[in-house]
């Protein structure tokens, strides 16, 4: 589907809106330019935005090809039913991953776009805008960062990762010290694409979250995999993006953290991470 050149012109046009609509809005935003869309999760005109333009640019690279976007999505829930359309196809978006931060001005966030093909993430990429880092990824074809191939190891000592704040509490909670002690630092970043980029680069060996929304891990996952890992729902199957957002994923860009930090979720009853009935 996607032609020589394409994916490079994906990037171009991430770092374009980037550039047009994202730093110039950046700790320059008017009170009346951030909103709630639900108590705790924000949205700001750079938001909207950024995937308007995006839309624009994708529309332009392959034509006919929806775009799934996370703002349009609030404002149309059903759009993501074309996530898990048989055998066709679709963009999705996160113009702003990392709103809160943003917002906040804090400099952790980043911009994600990945195409989807039979239900399958075909093509990703994530651009941590304020460290003008790119990764990008096709199926089959690897991963780079900042245009490096990158190849996942595992790391001297325990594994450090990425939880989302429920995750992570369960853990400080359930974890003895004894199985605690089999992984390293866990914290977050409140940024997905951020956090993909820093497993990446070898800051992170896993990330573990509940909520799974698919323009926050589609691309990253693919990411992981293509550099010789994987991404795992909590019930040990294949990640895919037009899974429930609720049955939690697991990834590593090394198939041997991810078997290790499967095996410390296995050894303690969670309810929270449990698969959906």
């Amino acid at each position: 589907m996607l032609k020589t050149g394409d994916s490079k012109r994906v990037a171009e046009l991430m770092r374009e809106t980037a550039a047009a609509e994202l730093l110039p809005r950046f700790r320059n935003l008017a009170k009346h330019e951030i909103r709630e869309k639900k108590p705790g999760d924000l949205v700001t005109v750079a938001d909207v935005a950024a995937e308007q333009r995006l839309a624009s640019g994708l529309a332009k690279i392959l034509p006919g090809i929806p775009v799934v976007g996370e703002e349009s999505v609030h404002a149309d829930p059903s759009l993501v039913d074309l996530i898990a359309r048989p055998g066709e196809s679709c963009w999705i978006v996160d113009p702003l991953d990392g709103t809160a931060n943003f917002a906040a001005g804090r400099d952790r966030f980043a911009m994600i776009v990945c195409l989807v093909q039979d239900r399958k993430t075909i093509g990703g990429w994530i651009l941590d805008v304020p460290n003008d880092r790119m990764a990008a990824a096709e199926k089959g074809q690897g991963v780079t960062l900042n245009g490096r191939a990158v190849q996942g190891k595992a790391p001297v000592g325990s594994p450090s990762g990425l939880l989302g704040d429920r995750v992570r509490k369960e853990f400080d909670r359930q974890l003895n010290p004894v199985q605690r002690a089999r992984l390293g630092e866990l914290t977050t970043l409140r940024c997905a694409g951020r956090e993909y980029i820093e497993m990446l680069a070898g800051q992170f060996s896993f990330c573990a979250y509940r909520m799974t929304k698919p323009w926050d891990h589609a691309a990253g996952a693919l990411m992981l995999t293509e550099a010789g890992g994987n991404a795992v729902r909590f019930n040990g199957e294949s990640y895919g993006p037009a899974d429930p957002m609720e049955s939690g994923i697991m990834a590593s860009p090394s198939l041997q953290v991810l078997a290790e930090v499967r095996a410390v979720f296995q050894a303690v009853q969670m309810p929270l991470l449990a698969p959906p009935t």
